[in-house]
């Protein structure tokens, strides 16, 4: 480069960054001559500032719609900016006895939550039950909530206090707690969209002003932002989501596998028995179309005239009475029969 660095001037540098968002803030601080303050980037200083405990950056109170008086009775005040960089980060206001002495502050804080302390043990004790819900029907302490380990913990000093989980929800539910001094102020969720300066709107391809707050300059730029989002995250979610494996679905796919064998066991089976079945009819309609000989009863009659003789006597009988008289001839010359020895018995007397 030709020109040195300290040669360009600042005009000149401006140019270079020619945003349509820093053009206004440029500007300002190409007519100033001195230190620049505030959200209005001015060099008055006659006003009265604050300053950011975070960034100590000073702001005039006009600016930022805080009095004088209010300011008394900030303790720590931190800008729009560094809360939203730092959402912890939050504006503490003194109570009415931050003036007095610091032992005597602790004390009269002891005091005060002894005196909620019992306040809300009496009414603790008048409180009325449904007998319906479920904190009438526990009778013992969850040892989980604050409580129940305050309790523990201290021992039987605060044995007077109920555990959360037996309050009754009917009765015991609507009370209001007293709050804090020094949470008296609360400061809204949308604080950082309450600006007096004109904010960029979050739309797609939108260069209007949002709308004081909020981030948007219509409702239509909130639902196309939506929309692109939606489609953006929806299909791979859905992709996802397919390709995850599910239980439930497992589960049904082998009870379906088991039950397709079961019916192919049983289709087995009735074919089987429809097999049988024809077998049987088969049987049926060939024994209905056989028919009696007519030289049977001859034949039974040879059979029945049979005689054959006996093993015994060798007398000649009939095949019907052939084995009553076998035995009988058997054991009657059994009987008759009689067995000798060359030893003499001994009989003793």
């Amino acid at each position: 480069m030709s020109r040195k660095r300290g040669d360009i001037s600042k005009e000149e540098i401006a140019k270079q960054f020619l945003l349509p968002e820093r053009q206004s803030k440029i500007d300002t601080l190409l007519r100033q001559d001195g230190q620049a303050y505030c959200i209005c980037r001015s060099s008055d200083s006659s006003r009265f500032m604050i300053a950011c405990d975070a960034c100590e950056e000073w702001y005039h109170g006009d600016c930022i719609g805080i009095s004088e008086k209010e300011a008394k009775l900030i303790k720590q005040y931190f800008c729009i900016r560094c809360i939203e960089e730092d959402p912890t980060l939050k504006t503490k206001w003194k109570t009415k006895k931050d003036d007095s002495a610091t032992a005597a502050t602790n004390t009269e804080d002891r005091k005060s939550k002894k005196r909620r302390d019992r306040n809300e043990n009496k009414t603790d004790k008048k409180l009325k039950r449904c007998g319906d819900c479920m904190g009438c029907y526990k009778t013992e302490d969850c040892g989980r909530c604050d409580i129940c380990t305050k309790k523990y913990k201290h021992g039987t000093g605060r044995q007077k206090e109920r555990c959360k989980q037996r309050i009754c929800i009917n009765y015991g539910g609507g009370r209001r707690k007293r709050r804090d001094s020094s949470s008296d102020r609360e400061i809204p969720f949308n604080a950082h969209l309450m600006t007096d300066y004109p904010r960029q709107c979050y739309g797609p391809v939108c260069t209007n002003s949002a709308r004081y707050g909020s981030k948007y300059c219509s409702d239509n730029c909130g639902l196309k932002l939506a929309t692109n989002r939606i489609l953006q995250v929806l299909p791979q979610r859905i992709q996802e989501w397919a390709l995850t494996p599910c239980v439930a679905e497992d589960k049904n796919i082998k009870a379906l596998d088991q039950v397709r064998k079961q019916k192919i066991e049983v289709s087995h089976i009735l074919q089987e028995l429809d097999k049988r079945h024809k077998e049987l009819d088969a049987i049926v309609e060939r024994a209905k179309s056989v028919t009696v000989p007519d030289n049977f009863e001859y034949d039974q009659e040879e059979e029945s005239e049979m005689s054959m003789y006996c093993i015994t006597c060798g007398h000649e009988i009939h095949s019907k009475t052939a084995i009553k008289h076998m035995e009988k001839c058997f054991n009657k010359y059994e009987s008759q029969a009689s067995f000798g020895s060359v030893f003499k018995t001994r009989i003793e007397d």
